[in-house]
C-alpha cells in the first residue's frame, strides 16, 4: 500500500513559485518517490508509511498556502524515479483528494481518499483537526517548537537558554500551542490513514475434516 500526497500551491499569483521551497522541506520525509514538482505550481511524493504521510501533511499545512491531497492505494511496481512515470489507484486518489481540498473554503484545505470512503474521511476530520492546531500557531510559539523534540524530557529549560527567554515562557507557548496534544493525535491519524485501503483479505478458512 501506498500514500500519495499530491500538493498544490494556493497563492502562486501573490508569492510565486513556492514549489521549490517545499520540496526542500519535504526531504527529511523518508519517501519511496521523493517529493518533487509534477506540474506547474504542484508537487507530489510517494510514501510507504501512514506516519510519513501525516508528517509530509502538516508541514504543508503549515505553510499556510497549499492544498493537500492523500491518496491511499496501490502503485504499479517497480516503482520509478520520477513521480510523473508513477500508475495506479493512489495516484488517482490523490488526485481526487487535492481537488476537493482546493474547493474547502476557509477550512483547513486538505482532503483523503481511498477505498474504503468511511475511513478516509474519518482520517480527514483528525487530520484537518491536526491542520487547525498547526497552522493557528505563531512565529513566535514556532521559534521554540522548533527546537523541541516529542517525547524528550528535560528539554525547556535547554530551549529557554537558547532563545534567551525563561522556562515558564516556554512552558506557555507549549501549553498555549497545544504541542503535546498534537504529538499525541498524530499515531491516531496514521493509524486512520493506514486502514483507508479497507480490510485485508484473508484466505478461506480450510473446511473441517468432516466436511470434506
Amino acid at each position: 500500500m501506498h500514500f500519495v500526497l499530491t500538493i498544490n500551491q494556493r497563492d502562486t499569483r501573490e508569492a510565486g513559485d513556492q514549489v521549490p521551497d517545499l520540496v526542500r522541506s519535504l526531504r527529511h520525509i523518508p519517501a519511496v518517490v521523493d517529493f518533487q514538482r509534477s506540474v506547474s505550481d504542484e508537487a507530489q511524493g510517494v510514501l510507504a508509511h501512514p506516519s510519513a504521510a501525516v508528517d509530509a501533511a502538516l508541514v504543508a499545512i503549515r505553510a499556510r498556502r497549499w492544498n493537500v491531497g492523500i491518496g491511499v492505494g496501490e502503485l504499479r511496481r517497480p516503482l520509478p524515479s520520477a513521480v510523473l512515470e508513477a500508475e495506479g489507484f493512489g495516484l488517482v486518489y490523490a488526485r481526487r483528494a487535492v481537488e476537493r481540498a482546493q474547493r474547502s473554503g476557509d477550512r483547513i484545505p486538505l482532503a483523503v481518499e481511498g477505498p474504503d470512503a468511511e475511513v478516509a474521511a474519518e482520517a480527514e476530520a483528525v487530520l484537518r483537526l491536526l491542520g487547525q492546531i498547526v497552522a493557528s500557531r505563531t512565529s513566535a510559539e514556532w521559534k521554540v517548537l522548533d527546537l523541541m523534540t516529542p517525547g524528550a524530557r528535560g528539554q525547556q529549560k535547554y530551549v529557554a537558554q537558547e532563545l534567551g527567554i525563561t522556562a515558564q515562557a516556554v512552558s506557555k507557548a507549549v501549553v498555549r500551542s497545544h504541542w503535546v496534544e498534537e504529538w499525541a493525535t498524530r499515531p491516531a491519524a496514521a493509524r486512520l490513514l493506514d486502514l483507508v485501503s479497507g480490510p485485508v483479505s484473508l484466505p478461506p478458512a480450510p473446511l473441517p475434516y468432516s466436511a470434506r
